[in-house]
Parts: structure tokens; sequence; C-alpha cells
């Protein structure tokens, strides 16, 4: 088979992987490559051959036709590989009983992951279940993976190969709530999991058997080679050192540190991927340059062997070591490495052993950024040829994995890093020294834990002042700076554009029209969209109503929530539509510590032009403090603030019911309290808005709203009947999601439409 040929057929198997986010999108293209191979037939037998490139009619028609059977058949086998529920899966038991109840169940299973610390301060790991009892009326042998936190005190001693029986609450996942928001169903989904469970207490089966298990694993170096660079460096020094040589996978390193990477674009120092396969080749290497290449060969191979051993089985590593033995092969058989051809032929081989990695976004970030070290960085260094060559790939590297990995950051996630790039560039060198050091650390580690962490001291000082550095940037203003997500259709061209860059000449020489056309494809829409936006997003966020106005470029936050409300919730669907400022932020919601540290979060994360704050003298201060330098004011009953077009008006503030009038409509805000009896007149309005507790007939019939959202999932069914008898339309947050109203579209679910507006796409 010509290696054209196989180059077809491997990216029509990628293409058809891809296809499946698109409905029929396996007919489009297996019509569109069947065309082309009518095309190619008629061509080759006709005056159009010199006008296309020789290597098209090298491809035989009935080649594109078999590429268009591999694509669609791409498709049928993402199908086959898409993890489903067994018959005896654990979550067919979740009955919609068990669903509306906290009724505790018993799960026995065996831990298959390291244990990690979560946010909340609980330890997960996935348990492989084999036995279910749910009260005295079931009890069941079962099957099934299952997403599993428990208590922290709970998790100690727990590692992967453990037998546990864990009693606690089965739940299914849910689908996001909010635009922006983590689809944690489709998480899960993609690691074969169909429900979690929140554990209570923990207990071990079968001792001996766990005692056996104790002594081997994976985990077992993984752990020697933590505490030894832990017990002389210290945390989080000690358990940075792990990651960037073991990646923070199966390390778990303090969230401060990995989310002060991750804002100034060095998430990939932590991630074990082809950073690291390259310093381990290169120290291999140059140890063993003395030897045949036959033995170089196995010295390597065993080596990558051994660190994907280490790191697991991930997307990224999978890639890197796949393309590393790829790299010695060439060598043993004196060959000349195709990096292009690798990289394909990787992607293809991995994609075949699991079709899911097709939509895992490390798998995708690793490509793409190895892609664009391949392609990009030889035309950098000949722009940059008046440098010194070291300095010049220096500056080559970052520049050209952030210029392919950007595009589909933004697509993702709403967010760009200015400071990535300078910050790349000035931690290349401490990150090599840092990295290598640790990978040599933790071979000594194997040999006696006191040389490792003899050896990993040494680190300490580089190791510090490298998160100092990362500190610095990730505090400056506009680290991580929400541009707003991209579509799949801009996404697409600006990938289409930077294939053509590099595929044909003229476009090379034209390089700064892609560069033009990319930052307008994402810049543009975003602000035609902001200059002409009047949208009011009521987010579901747990009890407390919180709202987003979006005034043409003007935002108003009403209320934060709680610190997981507002990093969960708030924040992602802020940096969704690419907002970086409040101009407007109102905190009418109850004096708690976990509101004020959900202000804090986003304070640290958001600049606010002007703060109001319900009467609370304690809270102001506190929330004052967070403040930099906004104009922090409080709200005064009967006072009428002017927000734009927006008006609000605090009605009663002991209670915390607000008016706001937005446009021609009257919107009524009440507390997360219960009403009770107020000498508050309130007026009618339009709109009622509030937590979802009983109301008192008083208040609906003298409110009269047309449209009523409750921030709960259920409502009392007196309050339902007597909204329903005024004709109310009746919105539940916790069960339908974010609701948005617009002058032309009126109220809609904001999650459905965002779905409707992907489809359509």
């Amino acid at each position: 088979m010509a290696p054209i040929t196989g180059v077809l057929l491997c990216l029509a198997y990628i293409l058809g992987l891809l296809s499946t986010a698109i409905t029929w999108g396996s007919c489009g293209l297996l019509v569109i490559l069947i065309v082309i191979a009518v095309l190619a037939s008629f061509g080759r037998r006709s005056s159009y051959r010199n006008k296309l490139p020789n290597s098209f009619w090298q491809i035989e028609p009935q080649i594109w036709l078999l590429a268009g059977l591999v694509g669609f058949g791409a498709t049928i086998y993402f199908q086959i590989r898409t993890p489903h529920p067994s018959e005896n899966d654990v979550s067919k038991f979740i009955t919609a009983t068990l669903k509306d109840s906290v009724q505790v169940v018993t799960v026995q299973g065996t831990i298959t992951s390291t244990p990690r610390l979560t946010r909340n301060q609980r330890s997960q790991f996935w348990l492989e279940a084999f036995h279910l009892n749910i009260g005295n009326d079931i009890s069941k042998e079962i099957s099934g993976k299952l997403y599993t936190t428990v208590p922290l005190l709970q998790a100690t001693g727990l590692h992967e190969g453990t037998r546990i029986t864990t009693t606690g609450i089965l739940y299914k996942p849910k689908s996001p709530n909010n635009p922006g928001g983590f689809n944690f169903q489709a998480y899960l989904a993609r690691e074969g999991s169909f429900a979690g469970l929140k554990g209570k207490e923990v207990s071990l089966i079968d001792s001996e058997i766990n005692n056996k298990t104790k002594n081997w694993g994976w985990w077992t170096v993984r752990q020697k080679i933590l505490r030894s660079q832990v017990q002389w460096l210290g945390v989080p020094e000690g358990v940075l050192v792990s990651a960037m040589v073991l990646g923070n996978r199966v390390v778990d390193l303090p969230s401060s540190v990995s989310d002060s990477f991750i804002r100034v674009g060095l998430a990939h120092a932590l991630a074990a991927s082809g950073f690291q396969v390259s310093l381990i080749l290169g120290v291999v290497l140059a140890i063993a340059q003395r030897f045949s290449n036959r033995i170089q060969f196995i010295i390597g191979v065993l080596a990558l062997l051994i660190f994907l051993g280490l790191t697991g089985l991930q997307p990224s590593v999978l890639r890197a070591v796949i393309m590393g033995i790829g790299a010695l092969t060439a060598l043993a058989l004196e060959r000349k490495v195709q990096p292009l051809g690798l990289i394909l032929l990787a992607a293809t081989l991995l994609l075949f052993i699991n079709p899911i990695w097709i939509w895992d976004l490390g798998f995708e970030f690793s490509f793409l950024a190895t892609l664009g070290l391949i392609v990009t960085v030889p035309a950098l260094t000949n722009k940059l040829d008046w440098l010194p060559p070291t300095i010049a790939t220096l500056i080559a590297v970052p520049i050209s994995a952030y210029i392919w990995t950007i595009p589909l950051q933004i697509y993702n996630f709403g967010l760009i890093s200015p400071y990535s790039i300078l910050v790349n560039i000035i931690t290349t060198i401490p990150i090599s020294i840092i990295s290598l050091g640790a990978f040599i650390s933790a071979l000594a580690a194997l040999i006696h834990p006191a040389m490792g962490s003899a050896l990993a001291w040494l680190l300490y000082y580089p190791t510090y002042y490298l998160m100092e550095l990362v500190n610095f940037f990730a505090r400056l203003p506009g680290a991580a700076t929400a541009v707003g997500i991209i579509s799949s259709l801009q996404l697409v061209i600006i990938y289409g554009l930077f294939i053509l860059t590099c595929s044909l000449k003229w476009w090379q020489k034209k390089w700064w029209i892609v560069g033009l056309v990319t930052i307008s494809l994402i810049f543009i829409p975003a602000w035609q969209t902001q200059a002409s936006l009047f949208r009011v997003t009521v987010l579901a966020a747990g009890k407390e109503p919180v709202l987003v106005i979006q005034d043409r470029s003007k935002v108003l936050l009403l209320n934060s929530g709680d610190e997981t409300t507002s990093r969960f919730t708030v924040l992602p669907f802020l940096q969704q539509q690419g907002i970086n400022q409040l101009d407007w932020a109102v905190a009418a919601e109850p004096n708690s510590m976990n509101n004020i540290n959900g202000w804090s979060l986003l304070l640290q994360n958001l600049s606010v032009k002007n703060f109001y704050n319900c009467p609370n003298r304690d809270r102001s201060i506190k929330i004052t403090a967070k403040l930099t330098d906004p104009n922090c004011q409080q709200l005064l009953p009967e006072r009428e603030i002017s927000t734009g077009s927006t008006f609000i008006k605090l009605l009663d503030a002991q209670q915390q019911i607000l008016q706001i009038q937005i446009q021609d409509r009257i919107w009524l805000i009440l507390g997360e309290r219960e009403i009770e009896k107020t000498d508050t007149k309130l007026p009618h309005a339009q709109v009622l808005v509030w937590s979802g507790e009983k109301l008192d007939s008083s208040l609906i019939a003298a409110v009269k709203p047309e449209v009523a959202i409750a921030s709960s999932a259920k409502l009392d069914p007196k309050t339902i009947a007597e909204l329903q008898q005024g004709k109310t339309k009746v919105f539940l947050t916790g069960r339908d999601g974010a609701v948005q109203w617009t002058p032309k579209d009126k109220f809609e679910i904001a999650v459905e439409t965002v779905e409707d507006k992907a489809s359509a796409l």
C-alpha cells in the first residue's frame, strides 16, 4: 500500500470519529468522499489533470471510495464502543423512589484508582462494584463503575486493589443546568460510569486478601517516590516535584498550586506527556550511546514502559510513548523519522484502541500541541534566524504550541492566558531542570528512599522560585481573560486555515492574513453580540436566586451564592459570556460565611465597578475587605438605584425583598428565607423570583405574577395550585435549569437553547 493511501485511510478514520458530533455526519462524510472519487475518476481522463497536485492523481478512485467506507465504519465502531450500562449495572437500581429519598445503601467493590482529595475536602476514587444492598429488600450481585466520594478520614489507608464495603447514597449524575456548566453526566459516561456514590462509612472486606495486595502494584512504586520526595522537600514543593515527573492525575497536587499553573498556561508542566518522554529518552540514549542501536532500542522501550506504568494509561502519555517507540524504531533501523506520519499513526492506533478518546480534552490538547511543534516550530525558527538557535527555539516552541491549542481552549472554556507565552519562555529552563532532577530523584528513591530524598532536596530552591514566579503572574490583572466561547463552525474554520497555511506555499507567504482572520473570527462576533445583547439569566444555583443582567456591554450580578456555586456555576457562566468586569454587583443574600467566600472568589477573578450591599454592618466590613477598589455602597430602603436601563429598589431589608425594573417589566426578588407577614406593601410584578419556599396566599394575590421562577426542584402543592389558578407560568431552576429572558424571545430554558443552537451548527 502506498504511503499516501495509508495517510488517507487514517485521516478518514479520524474524520469519521469527529463526524459523530454532527447528526448524520457519517453520511455526509461518505457522500463527500464518494463525490471526490467520481471527480477523481473523471479528472484522471480530462484536461483538469494538470490543475491539481500530482499527489491527488496518485490516489485511485476506489481508494477514495474505501476511505469513505472507513470513515462511515468509524462512526459505527464509535457507537459500538460507546459505554452503555449493562443489565445489572448499579445505575439500574436507582429507582424513582430511591432518587427522591435519602435512603442509605451498602455497596461492595474494588477500588481501581488512587484516592484523591476534592475541593470539598472529601476523598474521591473509582469503585468497581460487585454487590448492592438496599435496606432489607434488595441484595444483588451487580456490576458497574461508581464515582465514589467519602469523608477524608474514612479513606485513610485505601489504595488501588482494596476491596471495601461502603455505605452511602446512590445518585445519577445530572447534565448541566446552566450554560457553561460542567457536564458531569457526560464526563462519567466517557469513563464508563453511570452513577455516583456519596459514601459515609468505609470498611474493608477480606483483610487477608487486602494485605496480600498491599505489597505490589504500580501504586506502591508511586507512593514510594512521592514519600521520598516529600520527606525533605515538604509540601507543596515535594508534591509539585512528584507531579512534574508522574503527572497530576496520579499525584494529589493542592488545588491552589494547580490553579495557578493552569491560570498562566503551564498546565502541561503538571501533566505527564511528551515533555517527560523527551527528557527520559534524552537521558537514556545519552547513557546508552556506547551500546549498539538494538540495545539502545531495548533500553529506551523499557524506560518508556516503566514510565507508562508509573503515570497510568492516560491518552496524552500513550501518545508520547507511541511516538517515542516510533523514534526508537527509526533509530534501530537507521531510518529517518517522519514526525507527521508518526503522530498520525499514533493517533489512529490510540483511537482504534479507544475511539471515545476523540472527545478527551487531554488527548486533543496533546496532539494539537505536538502537531504545532512539528509544523510550526521550523517556520518560526527560520523567522527568528537573527537570534542564536537555542534562544530562537526557546521562543518558537511555546508560541507554536499556543497557536495550535488556543482555539480549542477558547471553544471549551472561553479563556485565554495573555502571559502564557512569556511565562513558558521564562520557565522552560527551570521546568527542564526540575523535571530531570525529579526523574533522577525518583530512580534513586526506588533504590533507597533516603537517596531519593537527598537528591530531591537539591531541587527545593528551583521549585520554590518557580512557584513564586507562577503565583506572581497568576495574580496579575487579566491573567485569565474571558473572551467568550466560540462556535463549532468558528473552530473548524480556524483550524482549516491553519492546515491551509501549513500545506500551501501561497498561504505560507500570507500567514499574517490567516492571523488577522483568526483574531477577527474570535473577537468580532463576540463583540457584536455583547454590543447588541439584552438578556436576563436566572441561574440554577440552589435555593438562592442568582441573576445576571446583560445590558449590551454592561453587566449586573445579583447575589453570588456560596463558594461552590460561585466556582462551578456563576464564574463559568460569566467566562462563557466573555465577561471580565461587573459594572454592578448586588449582595442581597443572607449573611453567611459561605456567601462571603462566594463573593471573595468572584472578586479574585473579576473586577467590580460598583458594589451594593444590603444593610448589615458585619458582612459589609468582611466583603469590603475583599474589594480592592470598587465603590462599595449600601442599599437603603426605598432608595432607587439606576444601573443602566435597570432600576433597583430595596423594599424590605429584613426579609431581603428587592424590586427590579427591567425595561417595562417589574421583577420582584424574594430572599432565601420563608416570607413572613410583612408591613411592606408588595407591588404587582410581572415576574416573581424566589427560593421556592411556600408562598402566602395574600402575597400571590398582591403580586399577581405572570411568570414565577423558583430556585428549587419542587414546590409546595398549594403554592403551585394558587399560581396556576392565576395562570402564572412557573419555572423551577432545580428541574428546568437556568431561565433566560430577552425582549424578543421572552422566557426560555437556557440549556435547551444552547443545545438547539449547537445542533443547528
